[in-house]
């Protein structure tokens, strides 16, 4: 009668492979780029996007400092 639907959908995984074959999709250099803030005392990285909250969460736990001891130049984002 033909070929059913697993046949198919074989050959679109076939099709697709090779259409993105060579794409890589990491993020990682993307991500490494974007570490821009540091903790001053542990040297630590934190993605540019990080919260005030998170941050004074690693100050206060990791070290027993404040926010501004570990991250001097640390400005919050001006939209809240």
């Amino acid at each position: 009668m033909g070929g059913g639907n697993g046949a198919k959908a074989a050959q679109k995984r076939e099709r697709n492979a090779k259409n993105a074959a060579g794409t890589a999709k990491s993020q990682l250099k993307v991500n490494e780029a974007a570490k821009d803030i540091q903790c001053d005392t542990c040297k630590a990285t934190f993605l540019k996007t990080t919260r005030e909250k998170a941050l004074t969460e690693h100050a206060t736990n990791k070290h027993n400092k404040t926010l501004k001891e570990c991250f001097p130049n640390f400005v919050a984002p001006a939209g809240k």
